[in-house]
């Protein structure tokens, strides 16, 4: 293979090119993991469909559904055409035979756990049988020179031990990830031998298929006339990525003799640690008290540049004061109350301008780069974050109350 047909070719899906690096690789194994459900088939038919659209043929195969139920998902999404080619079949054998027959420039197989191998113990979906059928395919792959795309079923707790198994002996490894209840859906990047590991895509799953989002930062922020108390924007990046993440909190009296702490999209163990600190450095009482912290959209934030806004808008909420307009908080927050300093802080102030965002506080001596129209104030630590917020409520206040008089 000469070095010209080895590069990535574009799947089509700007965004799913954006986590593999550029596109496919021929011979490169893909595995797509995540819960059932949640759109992995949706995206795969629509990246074959945009294969066969440019004159590459594409194959893909079915061990859940009959080639029929996936005929007519095709023309519900509009992927149909005349080189996708579909076929119905758990046997491995039979699934080999129809790569000789059709000889494709893309195989789809939905879901490796439905494959069976003759030579293999077990029943499908077993570690052995999933081992057989991944070996067998990748072989294929690397000796025909065509992209394989794996999908592989998990669940929450992550008991399906076929992608497990499978991430060591594939080239590239794909989260799929997404809320039920949202239509926001994210590709995540965890291993690649030919580009990023850590890059992300984003999604929206709609009735006639989905499509990438390319600016999804309007997705986590909720469109509002006026502040409203216990909300704080923040700016997370995922792979090189910046995206404004709004979050949200609740503090209310509580009844109970332990009081409730709930999260949503947020990592339950950080929020519990902000809100030790927020109590025992910032001085604000929460102990009897019931904390409910989420974020807007169905975004999961899981990096420690979040700390500050999830402590801010938990301070907002018991004080009932909204935190000045257009102001993101950047900043991870120690065991000392102090603001630590966090990566890619002028990439981060660079987005929250193009969206609209005047204000920033962030830790000291993050960042040379301050974005025109950005008015910076360093908080070294959480104390003094606080004593900002609450010196510009004072002063909104106070030009609110000159302005009736």
């Amino acid at each position: 293979m000469d070095l010209h047909s080895a590069r990535a070719r574009p799947t089509g899906v700007d965004e799913l090119d954006r986590v593999l690096g550029g596109g496919l690789v021929p011979g490169a194994v893909v595995l797509l993991a995540g819960e059932p459900g949640v759109g992995k088939s949706t995206l795969l038919l629509e990246v074959a469909h945009r294969c066969a659209a440019a004159g590459r043929r594409a194959l893909y195969v079915t061990g859940e559904e009959s080639a029929g139920q996936v005929r007519l998902r095709a023309e519900r999404t509009s992927a149909v055409h005349g080189e996708l080619y579909l076929a119905a079949e758990s046997d491995l054998a039979a699934l080999l035979g129809h790569l000789d027959a059709v000889t494709p420039s893309l195989l789809v197989v939905d879901s490796v756990q439905t494959m069976a191998c003759a030579e293999a113990e077990g029943s499908p979906g077993g570690v052995s049988q999933v081992r057989a059928v991944a070996a067998a395919l990748i072989t294929a792959a690397k000796e025909r020179g065509v992209p394989v795309v794996l999908v592989g079923h998990v669940t929450k707790d992550g008991a399906v031990a076929g992608p497990r198994v499978l991430e060591h002996l594939v080239d590239v490894v794909l989260h799929f990830e997404g809320e039920r209840a949202s239509t926001l859906r994210l590709v995540r990047g965890v291993k690649n031998r030919f580009g990023p590991a850590d890059e992300v895509g984003c999604f929206e799953l709609r009735d006639d298929g989905i499509a990438g989002v390319a600016d999804p930062s309007g997705l986590f922020l909720t469109p509002r006339e006026t502040e409203v108390p216990g909300t704080a924007v923040t700016v997370v990046v995922e792979g090189k990525r910046a995206l404004l993440a709004e979050v949200q909190a609740l503090v209310a009296p509580s009844s109970l003799a332990q009081p409730r702490r709930a999260v949503s999209g947020l990592d339950s163990a950080r929020v519990a640690m902000v809100l030790a600190v927020t109590e025992r450095r910032g001085g604000v009482a929460l102990t009897g008290s019931d904390v409910f912290t989420a974020t807007v959209g169905g975004m999961r934030v899981a990096e420690p540049a979040a700390d500050l806004a999830v402590a801010l808008a938990v301070v907002s909420a018991v004080c009932d004061v909204a935190l000045p307009p257009h102001t993101v908080a950047i900043g991870e927050v120690g065991l000392a109350g102090e603001v630590r300093r966090v990566t890619g802080v002028g990439r981060r102030l660079a987005e929250a301008t193009r969206l609209g965002f005047t204000r920033a506080l962030v830790p000291p001596e993050c960042t040379d780069r301050i974005p025109d129209g950005m008015r910076v104030t360093e908080v070294p630590d959480l104390g003094a974050a606080l004593r900002c917020i609450a010196g510009a409520s004072s002063s909104r206040r106070a030009a609110g109350g000159a302005q009736q008089r």
